[in-house]
């Protein structure tokens, strides 16, 4: 029976190292397609193509396993929950792949693309930049269900080398990373509760005035300057938000 490949990871040492795999791992599932295979390679494998110590594979497995994410059987192997929760909370440490994790899952449509004019609130990240271009998309669960809708704001230039294609497949974040090659050196977010608008409400098929989280991602690159502004409209009976402040 073949296995599951998931997607590599550069690790950063100042963080967990289970957290990081668990994260990538989760993104890796939840950005899968639908023929691919449900069982996972085994432990070892897993710490071999991740770079970690079977034990550091085992707690990340652990908390994959926690969430509802896969299941573990012992002399079957570790295997993909089909039925997944896709709303699961993300517990965010301050990693790229927490970040790609938060927003993978679920079936996703790009529904709008093209040059648009800056909205006041994201001018301010594009002070020499008349327009940009936007990349609308709506994201659903398995029964069709929408969960999201997400605006991401990006130069033009940047723009043009992005694929329709991937931008259904994974988060506008790991498509400037590991697509583009856009060396990510912070993103800044900010999430706050809003009422939903008449297109929030339209898309997300909600009430008008229901409460969204509303979720805002700055993404710099190495040189410091904004590579994309994102604000994702969370259906607010479908997420939640937990950040972890580890102390020394």
């Amino acid at each position: 029976m073949s296995s599951f490949a998931p997607d590599s990871l550069v690790l950063n040492r100042k963080l967990p190292l289970w957290y990081q795999v668990s994260q990538s791992l989760r993104a890796s599932i939840l950005g899968r397609r639908p023929d691919d295979p449900l069982r996972l390679p085994t432990e070892e494998a897993l710490a071999g193509h991740y770079g970690v110590s079977v034990l550091t594979m085992r707690q990340a497995l652990k908390e994959l396993e926690d969430e509802g994410l896969i299941s573990r059987h012992r002399k079957r192997g570790t295997f993909i929950e089909p039925a997944a929760l896709r709303g699961a909370p993300v517990r965010l440490l301050g990693s790229v792949d927490a970040i790609v994790a938060q927003q993978s899952g679920g079936r996703t449509a790009v529904f709008q693309h093209g040059p648009t004019p800056l909205p006041p609130e994201i001018r301010e990240h594009y002070p020499d930049l008349a327009q940009a271009t936007v990349f609308r998309r709506l994201r659903c669960d398995e029964q069709g269900e929408p969960t999201n809708w997400a605006e991401n704001f990006l130069r033009p230039e940047t723009a043009a080398a992005i694929d329709l294609a991937d931008l259904e497949r994974w988060p506008m974040t790991k498509v400037l990373r590991d697509v583009l090659g856009v060396r990510i050196s912070r993103i800044t977010d900010t999430v706050e509760a809003r009422l939903a608008d008449p297109e929030t409400a339209r898309l997300l098929r909600v009430p008008l005035l229901s409460p969204i989280l509303h979720y805002t991602g700055v993404t710099y690159d190495a040189s410091g300057e904004v590579v994309d502004v994102v604000r994702i409209h969370y259906r607010g009976d479908r997420f939640s938000f937990t950040v972890t402040m580890e102390a020394p």
